[in-house]
């Protein structure tokens, strides 16, 4: 018990964590509520963008990468770590308020498939697990923009240019695999893109004057 009132008084971010289990309630209360209904959404350039199964394996490894890049921020970084859980958090509160205003589905997903492999049998895993409602702006996408943007600000990371070269590759991999699986429209990928565009100032770049005169705008703790 010491122990443990000894890490979160060393490591007083972590209640930022709460914001999770809270953000899964009101997600599943929107999830599984029956007596809605959806605004299709559709762009005419989703026609043009194939099935493909193999891109399951960046699609899965989205939660490896996220919860990565937030354990690594919360010990390496702190004031890094606040700038993107607040980016992740704004977002993903923005997505709930525009779930509940404007209910939406996506019609994509294709009615049969005759291919059997174990791609296949992760997308139809995935399928079964998650609803293709409530999916404007995608935050697959969102939250993988605010990761890289993390990844890619920061000094202690900005010099290896391995880890930039592989985050800025599976981020691509990740976001292209929304589409490649039809899990995502090329309308909420782009919404995505809009609001990472939109919250990027305020969340990594606005600097208070009370914390400019008490340390530089990137610090990474050690």
């Amino acid at each position: 018990m010491n122990a443990i009132k000894h890490f979160v008084s060393t490591h007083r971010q972590i209640w930022t964590l709460c914001y999770f289990p809270l953000y899964l309630i009101c997600f599943y209360l929107l999830e599984y509520s029956t007596s809605r209904s959806y605004h299709v959404l559709h762009s005419s350039l989703d026609a043009y963008i194939p099935f493909c199964e193999y891109f399951i394996v960046p699609y899965f490894m989205w939660f490896g990468f996220i919860a990565v890049t937030l354990t690594w921020f919360f010990f390496k970084d702190v004031e890094g770590f606040y700038r993107l859980m607040g980016f992740l958090a704004a977002g993903m509160t923005l997505f709930l308020i525009v779930s509940v205003v404007y209910p939406n589905a996506l019609h994509l997903r294709p009615v049969y498939l005759s291919r059997k492999n174990v791609f296949m049998s992760a997308v139809h895993f995935l399928w079964r697990i998650d609803t293709p409602t409530n999916v404007l702006p995608s935050l697959h996408v969102f939250n993988t923009l605010g990761c890289w943007i993390a990844i890619r600000r920061s000094e202690a990371l900005r010099a290896r240019r391995w880890v930039q070269l592989g985050v800025s590759v599976l981020s691509a991999a990740i976001i292209l695999a929304t589409l490649f699986l039809k899990q995502h429209s090329f309308v909420d990928v782009s919404a995505a893109f809009l609001l990472a565009v939109a919250l990027y100032y305020p969340a990594f770049c606005f600097q208070p004057q009370r914390l400019a005169r008490r340390r530089p705008l990137r610090q990474t703790s050690k």
